[in-house]
């Protein structure tokens, strides 16, 4: 028997001025990637979206969106 989540998982933040560097951003968005690759995402299935503020803050957003054909796989029922 297979458990299939539809919804998304999420993992997200947000960080002050001064709390994170170009280089951090980037070792903090691979790690939450891997993450979730760790979870069974494809690469394809992982979305990301890094939002920088003019206060010099920034929100980190990656979520894994499972779409209907892993539902159907999942499942063996069309959506």
């Amino acid at each position: 028997m297979t458990l299939y989540q539809p919804e998304p998982v999420e993992i997200s933040t947000r960080m002050r001025p001064g709390e994170w560097t170009e280089s951090s951003l980037e070792e903090l968005v691979t790690t939450y990637r891997a993450k979730l690759m760790g979870m069974g995402a494809s690469a394809a299935d992982i979305v990301t979206e890094v939002d920088r503020n003019d206060d010099g803050s920034v929100r980190v957003f990656v979520a894994w969106r499972k779409d209907e054909t892993a539902n159907e796989a999942a499942t063996g029922q069309a959506v």
